[in-house]
């Protein structure tokens, strides 16, 4: 569990300046502090919980919040199926424990082809996981207290963590050609969408960069 922590500590650390934004906003937006806290320890999906936020605040209808939920976490259910294979034969308890912890960071730590196959691998996760759920949590908590006691610290660009940490994530994973045309074209295609005001961008422009790095791959293999 300790080397699993450890090893979790910079992404831990990346993600501070995003936990404090949540946990002013929520402030800001009108929530109580343990409403605040409640976000980061039931939820615990930093996106999620600022959208989420954001839509309340403004008397949006609980459907259209839901499926705002929905479309951006769905990523998680690729998570899921990525890691099927591996968790299958771990006990009830290990799936849903793990399965709960499971954020992109913990996502990008088990690409090891061993990756929860041991106990040993298993406990490794748990403290990568948990540390992390943990320091979201103290981070959440410290913004909370920041958002009481100080003025609105959206207008210091603190939301830029959400997109340096996803840039960190993502860099060292393009290997192959495939991989570098589904990031460029996402990233492009992000931007033309985001620009021309197009409300699910974010999932369109993952959509369109994975099919053509899917169509590069056929073409090479």
């Amino acid at each position: 569990m300790i080397k699993g922590a450890t090893d979790m500590l910079p992404l831990s650390l990346a993600v501070l300046p995003w936990g404090v934004l949540f946990g002013s906003l929520a402030i800001q937006r009108g929530f109580s502090w343990i409403e605040g806290q409640l976000f980061s320890a039931v939820i615990f999906a930093g996106a999620v919980q600022i959208v989420t936020i954001e839509l309340m605040a403004e008397n949006t209808r609980y459907i259209t919040i839901l499926f705002m939920a929905l479309v951006i976490s769905s990523r998680h259910f690729l998570y899921g199926l990525t890691l099927r294979e591996k968790l299958s034969k771990q006990s009830l308890k290990w799936r849903i424990g793990l399965g709960f912890l499971l954020t992109d960071e913990l996502f990008s730590l088990s690409g090891h082809r061993k990756s929860y196959a041991s106990k040993y691998r298993l406990y490794y996760a748990l403290g990568a996981g948990g540390s992390f759920y943990l320091a979201w949590n103290i981070w959440t908590a410290i913004g909370i207290i920041a958002g009481v006691s100080l003025p609105d610290l959206t207008n210091l660009g603190l939301d830029f963590a959400v997109a340096a940490t996803f840039i960190a994530l993502v860099i060292p994973e393009i290997r192959t050609v495939p991989v570098l045309v589904c990031v460029l074209v996402s990233a492009i295609s992000s931007l033309l969408f985001s620009f021309y005001g197009f409300e699910l961008s974010l999932v369109a422009a993952a959509s369109v960069g994975m099919l053509c790095g899917y169509g590069v791959q056929r073409v090479r293999s």
